[in-house]
């Protein structure tokens, strides 16, 4: 895999927790650092393991299905990416606590990384390099949920719908680009 494709990815699996960051900023009255940081490494280390979780059992389960190893990638990135354009699109406010402790953010920071669950167990049919995709993901998300805590802060609840949107079309590019390319359609 191509380090633009593993950044789109990247980008693409973070934009939940982006969305979600940008919800924890609006909650705070006044930004403190411990926010931006504590958001980056909650969501930041979860996706970085959740891929790695999947990549685990995918390795685990690889022989048994090898063969459809590409439409298994296609359907989980498109699932992924189709849920996410569908909550973007619903619109619907959610309900922010501005607490940044434990209670808070772990349920937060498991329910915006399953998605990466999913996309190690493609990496793992795929034959990426697992150390450096974990890294590379837990890092663009750290940036970006930091990111993601200041703009909520400064600017509103305004970007969350489109970031969600764009990271679903990202993930339904990608799993597609996996197919086309098993298939030989692409080179």
């Amino acid at each position: 895999m191509e380090l633009w494709e593993m950044a789109v990815i990247a980008v693409g699996l973070s934009m939940d927790a982006f969305a979600v960051a940008v919800c924890k900023g609006l909650s705070v009255g006044k930004i403190k650092p411990a926010h931006i940081l504590i958001t980056g490494v909650w969501f930041g280390g979860f996706q970085a393991l959740m891929p790695l979780i999947g990549y685990l059992l995918g390795v685990r389960f690889e022989s048994l299905i090898t063969e459809i190893d590409h439409w298994i990638a296609f359907v989980l990135l498109g699932l992924i990416g189709g849920n996410m354009i569908r909550e973007a699109l619903k619109g619907e406010e959610e309900e922010m606590c501005d607490s940044f402790g434990i209670r808070a953010m772990f349920p937060m920071a498991v329910a915006t990384s399953i998605d990466a669950l999913a996309v190690g167990v493609t990496f793992a049919f795929l034959g990426v390099k697992i150390g450096p995709a974990v890294s590379f993901i837990g890092v663009i998300t750290f940036v970006l949920s930091a990111v993601g805590v200041v703009i909520g802060n400064v600017f509103g609840a305004k970007f969350k719908s489109k970031a969600e949107f764009a990271g679903g079309v990202v993930l339904i590019l990608m799993g597609l680009k996996i197919l086309l390319e098993h298939l030989g359609i692409i080179g």
